[in-house]
């Protein structure tokens, strides 16, 4: 299930408990996001049930390595990254998160998912051959390709995550991100359990993207790390070692996020070059 089955709300200890040492936890200053659309600073009274935890000013590298362990994900919490940029700083206060409006990613399998996705976003027959036609997917054509195949990460994917978090902290991809804790089984789960919307126009039931985020984390090490207004950023513990083995992920990527290769790459050889040959971080932002 999306919600961990732990009850109460494993946030709701942060009420009492703000630092969150009962987790095992030294969290900086934060609040609770109560299921929409309010925010509450930390009392310790009855309060709403809680769909957040964000923390009031930007962190640093080594923040996610401080609270993302096995002991948080055991009490049904993971630890994430939220991005902010011009115009949409502290977006999940802006009434944009829909807990309520998604289904569960266990009603759903990773392949009717993708190969739908994929038959909404390749080209019609009218556009021939060029670039804007068959051009776009080669060597792929309108069929689903299938699910590219499973790889054997050859680090611990939990320890990729963080160093990536701290490499696009230090190189500014992630200018000073907020430390976000969210109620969810697994870190695929994220976006659904906090009811985000980044893929809206693209896709509004984030279960579906839970489910693709499931299989990634299962055949490439994947693990979530950030999410802005309308990105995504995952490590990968199997990054793909040539074009040929790239090809199929990359065109997963273009079912899931297609803005990544129509606004990006222009076309799947291009992109697997570019964005999925040898890469441990795979960015998703759909328009």
């Amino acid at each position: 299930m999306t919600n961990p089955p732990s009850s109460p709300n494993p946030l709701s200890v942060l009420a009492d408990d703000p630092q969150g040492r009962a987790l095992g936890l030294e969290l900086p200053p934060g609040a609770l996001i109560d299921r929409p659309g309010g925010r509450s600073r930390l009392r310790p009274k009855a309060r709403p049930e809680p769909l957040l935890w964000v923390s009031d000013e930007p962190v640093g590298v080594g923040a996610l390595a401080a609270c993302r362990g096995p002991a948080l994900a055991a009490a049904g919490l993971q630890a994430v990254l939220f991005q902010e940029r011009r115009g949409l700083e502290s977006w999940w206060l802006r009434d944009e998160l829909s807990p309520a409006s998604m289904s569960d990613p266990d009603d759903h399998h990773v392949e009717p998912v993708l190969r739908e996705f994929w038959a909404g976003v390749v080209p019609d027959p009218e556009e021939g051959d060029g670039p804007d036609g068959a051009g776009l997917i080669a060597p792929f054509g309108r069929d689903w390709p299938g699910l590219a195949e499973h790889r054997t990460p050859q680090e611990d994917p939990e320890a990729v995550a963080l160093t990536l978090a701290d490499e696009l902290i230090r190189d500014g991809v992630l200018p000073g991100p907020r430390l976000a804790l969210v109620p969810a089984g697994r870190g695929a789960d994220v976006p659904t359990a906090m009811g985000w919307r980044g893929p809206v126009n693209h896709e509004n039931d984030m279960a579906l993207i839970s489910t693709v985020l499931r299989s990634w984390e299962d055949r490439f090490g994947a693990r979530v790390i950030a999410l802005g207004f309308d990105e995504l950023h995952l490590s990968v513990a199997a990054p793909l070692p040539s074009t040929a083995a790239a090809l199929p992920v990359a065109a997963e990527h273009f079912a899931f996020c297609p803005d990544n290769v129509w606004q990006g790459s222009g076309s799947l050889r291009a992109y697997a070059d570019e964005a999925v040959t040898g890469s441990g971080h795979w960015g998703f932002w759909w328009d």
